[in-house]
C-alpha cells in the first residue's frame, strides 16, 4: 500500500462516522495540508454516495488540525438524478477543525461539451526544472516531488519576481499513480504563489479552499499551476490549476487565505 492511501484510511464506526488518524506525513512546517485533510473527508464522503463523478469539495478551515486522531461526520443534505450532495466536519478532541461541503455527480452525466480555452502551463523540460531542498519539517515534500519552473523559484534563494505565480511538476515520491482522492492533496501543496513576490517568509493560512475534479490524470506526473492577483484587506486569492502531460485539465481550485509577512 502507498503512503498516501495507508494515511487517508478511514473506519467506519456508523452512523455516518468515520475514525482516522492525521498523518505528519504531509505537512508545511508542522501543519497538515488542507489538501490532504481534504482527501480524507472526500474519501468518507465518497462511502457514502451512490455517486462518484467529478467531485467537488469547498472546505472551511475553522482551527488548526494537528497529527493524531480524528472523527469525520458525514450527513447527506440533497439527492437528485444528478447529483448527491454531502457535509462532513473532521473534529479532533471534540473540536470541530474543518467543515466541509461535497457533490458528486453520476458518471453517465456527459454534456458531449469539451471546451479549453486555456492550456496547460508551458514549463520547461524537467530536467531543467528546480527541486525543492529538503526541509525536514515540510514533510509535504519528502512525499510528492516538486520541480518548479525556474522562472517561479527565485523566492528559494531569496530573489523576487514580477508575479504572484508558482508553476512545475508534481509526482508522488514513491511512484504513486495519480487519482482523483490524490488530485485534491496535489492541487493544494503548490508552495503559496505570492512567495514569488513577497519572498518565502510569507505566512499563507487556507481560510476556504475549494476544488472541482474534472478528469482523472492518464500521466502520474503533472503540470501545475497556482496564481494570486490580489491582496488586500490581509486576504488573498490563488487559483491553482493540475493537467495531465496530455494536456487534459485534471482538477482546478480557489483559494482564499490570509497573508501576513513574519
Amino acid at each position: 500500500m502507498h503512503l498516501f492511501d495507508k494515511d487517508i484510511q478511514l473506519k467506519d464506526i456508523g452512523h455516518g462516522k468515520f475514525a482516522g488518524t492525521v498523518s505528519g506525513n504531509w505537512s508545511v512546517n508542522h501543519n497538515p495540508n488542507g489538501g490532504y485533510l481534504m482527501a480524507m473527508i472526500a474519501s468518507a464522503m465518497l462511502q457514502k454516495s451512490d455517486k462518484n463523478g467529478t467531485p467537488i469539495v469547498t472546505a472551511n478551515y475553522l482551527a488548526r488540525p494537528v497529527p493524531g486522531d480524528a472523527e469525520i461526520i458525514v450527513s447527506e443534505i440533497a439527492r437528485s438524478r444528478q447529483f448527491t450532495r454531502f457535509e462532513a466536519k473532521l473534529l479532533q478532541k471534540g473540536e470541530e477543525k474543518v467543515r466541509a461541503l461535497g457533490t458528486f455527480a453520476a458518471r453517465h452525466h456527459d454534456s458531449g461539451l469539451e471546451r479549453y480555452e486555456a492550456h496547460a502551463p508551458e514549463l520547461p523540460p524537467y530536467e531543467d526544472c528546480v527541486p525543492m531542498p529538503y526541509m525536514p519539517q515540510y514533510t509535504l515534500f519528502h512525499n510528492l516531488e516538486l520541480r518548479l519552473d525556474p522562472k517561479c523559484a527565485g523566492w528559494l534563494k531569496g530573489e523576487s519576481a514580477r508575479e504572484s505565480l508558482n508553476q512545475g511538476y508534481f509526482s508522488f515520491a514513491d511512484g504513486r499513480p495519480v487519482d482523483p482522492l490524490a488530485l485534491f492533496l496535489i492541487i493544494d501543496a503548490m508552495p503559496p504563489a505570492v512567495m514569488a513576490t513577497q519572498g518565502a517568509t510569507s505566512w499563507v493560512p487556507t481560510i476556504e479552499l475549494s476544488v472541482s475534479i474534472r478528469k482523472t490524470p492518464t500521466t502520474r506526473r503533472l503540470k501545475c499551476s497556482l496564481r494570486t492577483r490580489f491582496m488586500t484587506c490581509g486576504i488573498l486569492e490563488a487559483d491553482g490549476e493540475v493537467w495531465d502531460e496530455e494536456g487534459n485539465l485534471a482538477a482546478i481550485s480557489r483559494q482564499i487565505a490570509q497573508f501576513k509577512k513574519v
